[in-house]
């Protein structure tokens, strides 16, 4: 267990480990009132030893461990990768490569839809964690010894998760299945926070083309003070708050006082004639910049999407890959609607599994049935006899 607090230590920890295959990382940070994460400490762990990085230690310097992470030579390991990148990414502007993130891994291997990182460590390591400094307050120093051990751990069983996981990815011939998700979280763009997309995370809050017209300024509005005060979202206004909004557009600010939903006595500060502003903003928007409101799948596509649904448990639990990484819900709208879609759950390896039986049985040559209390599948000269 050894916590690093000066750059000289750091340095010689990291030309350690870019001597092995892979490393396992891991993150410690608080977001709570925050808009981007404050990341407090950096977990390392090689085949040899594990370490921590204490991120807040006075005029510590974390080029080596970039250069660690652009190494292209060493497996990066991460559990629930998504979070950990987006701090990295923030702090350097790289993504770490090639990576290996064990929740995926996991849904391909059996463990179900987004295994926890301590259900694996007890499935694979038989080990039980310590799970007692989970909440800690990571920014309070000096740490003791119970959380440097307790964030250590979430690298160290990490190593035996990778061996395993990676293990049995190839026994199967599945190890190239992860493909399309390691190349989302090595997209700079999922990490990016464009105050003009921060729209799509309400999308279904409303359902008229003018609401949306004024949802969409409205939330890069509320975006870019966020992002610019540094402070979560729902403290310049909480969804319930935007949408109303949106659906009252009220173009005084008295009329965005008198809602009832709106901060008493915000409609006096500046922010009242900003949002007065993007309300005005969204109603004279071009329409064509406004994108179309998904409506209700017809009854005909829904029955269509329910025996869909059947057909992807039954592959799930066939193959023991998570059923959220063969299709989504998408994918099987998609399918009904058109068997030609671009879906990606008609190509690659999830199209070889899934999309093929999806289309026979959309066209009537493939029957769903229960045999001994389980669903199975029927090909139509199977159905004759």
């Amino acid at each position: 267990m050894k916590l690093l607090t000066n750059n000289d230590e750091l340095a010689a920890a990291c030309e350690r480990f870019s001597h092995h295959e892979f490393v396992t990382v891991d993150t410690e940070f608080l977001r709570e009132t925050t808009f981007w994460p404050k990341v407090c400490l950096i977990q390392i762990a090689s085949p040899e030893e594990a370490i921590a990085i204490d991120t807040l230690a006075e005029n510590i310097d974390l080029t080596p461990f970039f250069a660690l992470m652009a190494n292209p030579a060493i497996v990066k390991v991460f559990h629930a990768a998504r979070q950990d990148l987006e701090i990295i990414w923030r702090l350097s502007r790289l993504i770490p490569t090639p990576l290996f993130d064990t929740q995926v891994a996991a849904m391909v291997c059996g463990f179900g839809e987004q295994a926890s990182y301590l259900e694996l460590v007890k499935a694979i390591t038989r080990a039980n964690l310590d799970k007692s400094s989970r909440f800690t307050d990571w920014s309070r120093r000096p740490l003791s010894d119970a959380q440097i051990e307790y964030a250590i751990a979430d690298v160290t069983y990490l190593r035996d998760i990778y061996s395993t996981l990676l293990e049995r990815l190839t026994r199967a011939n599945r190890l190239d299945w992860l493909d399309d998700e390691m190349q989302i979280l090595s997209s700079p763009a999922t990490y990016e926070q464009h105050p003009d997309n921060a729209w799509e995370r309400l999308r279904h809050k409303v359902r008229k083309p003018r609401d949306l017209g004024v949802l969409m300024e409205l939330a890069a509005w509320r975006e870019q003070e966020a992002q610019s005060k540094d402070v979560p979202r729902s403290r310049v206004l909480k969804d319930d708050i935007l949408v109303e909004i949106a659906q009252s557009a009220p173009r005084s600010i008295e009329s965005l006082g008198n809602l009832r939903a709106f901060p008493k006595g915000m409609e006096r500060s500046r922010s009242a004639a900003d949002i007065v502003a993007a309300v005005e903003r969204g109603l004279t928007r071009d329409p064509n910049t406004i994108p179309k409101i998904e409506r209700a799948r017809r009854g005909a596509n829904g029955a269509t999407v329910e025996l869909l649904k059947v057909l992807l448990r039954q592959i799930s639990e066939e193959t023991g890959v998570a059923a959220k990484l063969i299709a989504t819900i998408d994918d099987l709208e998609a399918i009904a609607a058109d068997q030609d879609s671009q879906t990606p759950a008609l190509t690659g390896w999830r199209r070889s599994i899934f999309g093929e039986k999806a289309l026979e049985l959309k066209k009537g040559r493939l029957a769903l049935a229960i045999d001994r209390g389980k669903v199975i599948t029927l090909d139509w000269h199977e159905e004759q006899l």
